[in-house]
């Protein structure tokens, strides 16, 4: 297995889902403290105590310690996120909270110690609440100016620390998560698709304005976007289901196409006019578009759907979007369909469309661990399934590498146990590293190093010649 001796093993994480501290240091309340189910349920009028990510894995005081594991695991590179309201509380503040920023000052001087380059996500799922409540989220053009004094702030206060940058998570989920992703307070049931596209318009034109000003404040950074990806595949050969199929796929990819080309694309202006919707833009708008492209294309993978032209046909379960289930494929606990080719797939479908490096920033298998005495005086989750997992994804980059696509890295989704941003579970782990805290909110927080710990860390010592075919 062939991977380049430069590929960036690591692991991702968002500060939502583990940093807690919610209200410390200066902290404004952001949407997720009032999300205490998730996108699952509705928002509270404030923080509760039932919220798990209030406390998270307490990352926010333990990052030296869970830094160090990543280290021990031989990790390059660490995919975080910054809190936008550690560094502006309510989001339109006029000065930054200093409190804040040392704090991933800190953060990332502990990455550098153990030659750990930081991945950073400038909004991940993060808006300052009062940006929601006052403005409605990303549906108000002001919030290009917000974002832009916040982004400003971040490059220059870690222009000599951080290289490579990602401009908003999973940015197409705000079409079906417009509050967790967009900030919108506005139910999706009740939002016009216009006011829907017209926040997509204003985070694609502050993306470009976040790209045009990280270059500028250093040259050598690296700043990529973040796209949910789920290859959608016809559940028929019926030309039907292939051009449904298209058309899906067209809805998804059009903020990769926004991010790299730079153009509305042709598709959309015609899903625009058969659907009634209209967006505001100016000149000077779609000229940062255009001139302002990504350096290269990350994205999510954890599942594959299909579609139908055949309405009657039930959507199963999927990371926000959900489809129409393959049925020749198994599916996790959560009904999460697993499909190891379709990460290939994405890969060299994306490769093709884009022509950019991809980076392939969260993928992993959320399960119910069960933490066991290790035999030797210890704790650890024997979670031959995950390994199963991942290896067989991983084998599927190395073989879309040896179809010719440039693959940066890959970073593991939950490389330590934190909250699941769907359900807002810590039942649903992810990681290398258990984290001793759950559901009713028990548990020490101590750390255990699961069977996949020394899977991985063997993994990435051997630049991925370890893996089983």
């Amino acid at each position: 297995m062939a991977f380049p001796k430069d590929f960036l093993w690591g692991g991702a994480v968002a500060a939502n889902q583990c940093e807690g501290a919610y209200n410390e240091d200066g902290k404004g309340i952001d949407i997720q403290d009032i999300m205490p189910r998730g996108i699952k349920g509705a928002p509270t009028a404030e923080p509760t105590a039932d919220n798990m990510k209030l406390v998270g894995i307490d990352f926010y005081h333990r990052y030296k310690e869970d830094v160090k594991l990543f280290a021990e695991m031989g990790f390059k590179v660490f995919r975080t996120s910054i809190a936008w309201s550690r560094i502006y509380p309510h989001g339109d503040d006029a000065e930054p909270n200093e409190k804040g920023l040392q704090f991933y000052d800190d953060l990332f001087d502990e990455c550098h110690k153990y030659g750990i380059e930081p991945l950073v996500t400038i909004s991940h799922y993060e808006t300052p609440l009062h940006l929601a409540k006052e403005y409605n989220g990303w549906i108000s053009h002001d919030l290009i100016g917000f974002y832009e004094r916040y982004v400003r702030t971040i490059f220059a206060r870690y222009k000599d620390k951080v290289k490579y940058w990602l401009t908003f998570n999973e940015i197409n989920s705000v079409l079906h998560a417009p509050l967790m992703s967009g900030g919108i307070m506005t139910p999706l049931a009740e939002l016009s698709k216009s006011d829907l596209y017209q926040a997509c318009h204003h985070e694609l034109v502050a993306s470009a304005l976040a790209t045009k000003i990280g270059h500028e404040i250093d040259p050598q950074a690296q700043i990529g976007c973040m796209v949910l990806s789920m290859p959608t595949y016809p559940l028929t050969p019926k030309p039907d289901d292939v051009i449904a199929a298209m058309q899906a796929n067209n809805l998804n990819d059009f903020f990769g196409d926004m991010h790299v080309r730079g153009v509305y694309p042709g598709y959309m202006k015609r899903y625009f006019r058969e659907n009634g919707i209209t967006i505001k833009t100016t000149p000077e708008e779609l000229a940062l578009l255009k001139e302002h492209t990504v350096d290269f294309v990350s994205f999510s993978y954890y599942v594959s759907i299909c579609e139908t032209a055949d309405k009657s046909k039930t959507k199963g379960e999927g990371n926000l979007i959900g489809g129409v289930k393959n049925p020749y494929l198994q599916e996790s606990e959560w009904g999460w369909q697993i499909d190891p080719q379709g990460l290939r797939f994405v890969l060299n479908r994306f490769y093709n469309r884009w022509q950019k490096p991809l980076f392939i920033v969260e993928n992993g298998l959320g399960a119910k661990d069960e933490l066991v005495d290790d035999g030797k005086g210890g704790k650890t989750v024997n979670d031959d399934y995950r390994i199963a997992y991942l290896n067989d994804h991983l084998v599927q980059v190395g073989e879309a590498i040896e179809d010719g696509v440039p693959v940066m890295g890959y970073t593991t989704w939950g490389c330590i146990d934190l909250v699941s941003a769907s359900t807002a579970q810590l039942a649903k782990r992810y990681g290398f590293i258990y984290v001793d805290r759950h559901d009713d909110g028990s548990g020490t927080l101590a750390r255990y190093r699961k069977k996949s710990f020394w899977w991985y860390k063997d993994v990435i010592a051997s630049n991925g010649e370890s893996l089983k075919k």
